[in-house]
């Protein structure tokens, strides 16, 4: 810390002696601006993270200010307002001028995010369970011969050939009673299949 900010936060005149910097600084005075540079700059780059600025932006944002505060110190005029008071003003607007040039985010609420399930819906549930419980009747409505030959083709996985030997009938038998399986079926679910 310099002495001239010891010096400015020692006395009451603080705002009188940072006007006169400026006055100063508009008159092309270096060492007036690095008086008040460190006097201001920490305490901006605190204002900035303070309002959720990263480091490297507030740091950015401090030296926008201040570069400013040294191109527009001649129309500072402490009738209008303490040093600080422009200071911050100055800070606050290129914050809000920085943050509208960034691209807009988009942001879901949490009520409207709706992701995709694996599971099946309550209605697709209730779809499925109709038609198992369809097909299921209409296979019990099957008379025997029928059922027992959609069984060992669908169950066993056997071929109409092997079905007719293991029940020791004609193979044109096993495929007349899986055609008339097929239509009963049919008819029973409505021509769903």
């Amino acid at each position: 810390m310099t002495d001239s900010i010891k010096q400015f936060q020692g006395n009451g005149r603080l705002q009188d002696e940072m006007a006169a910097l400026v006055a100063r600084i508009a008159k092309g005075d270096r060492e007036a601006f690095a008086t008040l540079f460190n006097y201001y700059a920490p305490r901006l780059k605190s204002f900035m993270l303070r309002r959720s600025a990263d480091p490297e932006t507030a740091e950015e944002l401090v030296q926008e200010t201040m570069l400013a505060v040294w191109n527009r110190a001649s129309s500072f005029s402490p009738a209008k307002g303490s040093v600080t008071t422009w200071i911050y003003t100055i800070a606050r607007n290129l914050r809000i001028d920085r943050l509208r040039r960034q691209p807009a985010q988009t942001f879901y609420d949490i009520d409207d995010f709706d992701e995709p399930s694996a599971e099946p819906s309550t209605e697709e549930r209730l779809i499925q369970n109709e038609s198992e419980a369809q097909i299921a009747s209409a296979i019990e409505a099957l008379p025997k011969e029928q059922l027992d030959v959609i069984s060992l083709s669908y169950v066993d996985d056997l071929s109409q050939s092997e079905i007719a030997e293991r029940l020791d009938v004609p193979l044109g038998t096993v495929k007349s009673r899986m055609r008339l399986a097929y239509q009963k079926l049919r008819d029973a679910l409505g021509g769903q299949s």
